[in-house]
Formats: C-alpha cells, sequence, structure tokens
C-alpha cells in the first residue's frame, strides 16, 4: 500500500548507500499524489450521495435512508481520514525529496 511506501522511504537514511534515490522518492509521491486525488474523487461522489439521499428522506422507508445515511457517513469520516494521513505523509515525504535534491553543505532556507 502505498502510505507502507511512504512510511519506509521516511524511515530509510537520507543520504548514503542504504538512502532511496530521488527517482524512488518522486515515483512514490506520484502514486501518493495519485491516491490522494482517488480519494477526494470518493469523498465528492460520497457527498454526492449523501446529499441525494437525505433529500429524499420523506419519501421512502426511513429506516432503509438512515441505514444508508449512517454507512455513508461513516465511509466519508474513513475517507477524510484516510486524505489526512495521506496528505501529512506526501509533506514529510516532499520535504525528504527537497532534502535529496539540494548540493550536499547547502543549508536550506
Amino acid at each position: 500500500m502505498i502510505l507502507d511506501e511512504i512510511r519506509s522511504l521516511l524511515d530509510a537514511p537520507a543520504a548514503g548507500d542504504e538512502a532511496p534515490t530521488i527517482d524512488t522518492i518522486e515515483h512514490t509521491l506520484t502514486a501518493g499524489y495519485a491516491k490522494a486525488l482517488a480519494l477526494e474523487a470518493e469523498r465528492w461522489r460520497l457527498e454526492r450521495r449523501i446529499a441525494t439521499v437525505a433529500a429524499e428522506l420523506g419519501g421512502k422507508s426511513q429506516d432503509d435512508e438512515h441505514s444508508e445515511l449512517t454507512q455513508l457517513g461513516r465511509r466519508l469520516s474513513a475517507a477524510d481520514g484516510d486524505l489526512s494521513n495521506l496528505r501529512g505523509l506526501l509533506s514529510s515525504l516532499r520535504s525528504r525529496a527537497d532534502e535529496v535534491r539540494q548540493p550536499s553543505g547547502q543549508a536550506s532556507n
């Protein structure tokens, strides 16, 4: 899973033979950003479905729709948590990539 890949890169040494290459870091960042976009799309679909179900609450069995709203709410909450966690890890990995790109011996601003 992409979160495990990111954590592995962040846990790896920043320099030396064991350090990941900038290509590896960039590839993982790209995959991470793709996953973030997929999570954002899922959130958008869930929000739209929640709005639709909520708008229809008066017409059908409310138990079924309350149940669906509950499930949708849980899925949205999980997607929010996953997205927040992923964004934090991507931010850390982006910082690592910036460090790797910087010529050794130069201090960052």
